[in-house]
């Protein structure tokens, strides 16, 4: 359901019908931890947020750069939360390339084809990379 322009939406609130958080919980966690920023300013959950407004999401390893288009209380469908912000295309193509750094990082990462046997175990615990039981 979008909001009028006249109830204010807490940003806990938004981030949440935005679908950047699963729950209002998370969104609430992650702005007290400042990983949310409007202008390099630190916010409170209960911010009241704004067409214009140019936030700076930061969740997990992904960082958001967007534009508040739209308000929302209520979590609705994907495409409904899409229309509520605009990610800068800067911040897009961030995105993409922290993306393809992070998959060339683990490329070289062969799990190996099956578990240790007795005499690898006895060696690995020798170099000291598993606890003994």
């Amino acid at each position: 359901m979008m909001a009028s322009a006249i109830e204010p939406v807490r940003l806990d609130a938004w981030l949440w019908a935005a679908r950047f958080f699963k729950t209002r919980a998370l969104a609430k966690q992650a702005v007290e931890r400042g990983r949310v920023t409007l202008a390099g300013a630190a916010l409170k959950p209960s911010h009241p947020v704004k067409p214009g407004d140019a936030l700076r999401i930061v969740r997990g390893e992904e960082t958001f750069e967007v534009e508040v288009t739209g308000l929302a209380h209520k979590r609705g469908s994907a495409a409904l939360a899409q229309t509520l912000y605009r990610e800068s295309e800067t911040s897009v193509e961030a995105r993409e390339a922290a993306r393809e750094r992070r998959h060339a990082e683990r490329t070289g990462y062969q799990p190996p084809p099956r578990r240790p046997d007795k005499r690898a175990r006895r060696l690995l615990r020798a170099l000291g990379d598993i606890e003994a039981h």
